[in-house]
């Protein structure tokens, strides 16, 4: 079953572009994708940066520290 949406002009060209750019069949394809793209779950690769494991490690207690 089909449903009309309302969108504002800019939405419906970005979405007509997306369309284009990414030769889906549909304005319901561009969506599906980008709600999947969306919902992706995020990944923290990269997120400490090039520091190494004993940079990373230096500051952290160890169990001779512990009362």
């Amino acid at each position: 079953m089909a449903t009309t949406i309302q969108v504002k002009d800019e939405t419906a060209a970005v979405l007509k572009q997306l369309k284009n750019e990414t030769r889906s069949g549909s304005y319901d394809d561009v969506i599906e994708k980008l709600l999947q793209k969306s919902r992706k779950e995020k990944s923290f690769y990269g997120f400490l940066g090039r520091k190494s494991k004993k940079e990373i490690l230096k500051g952290l207690r160890d169990k001779h520290d512990r009362i």
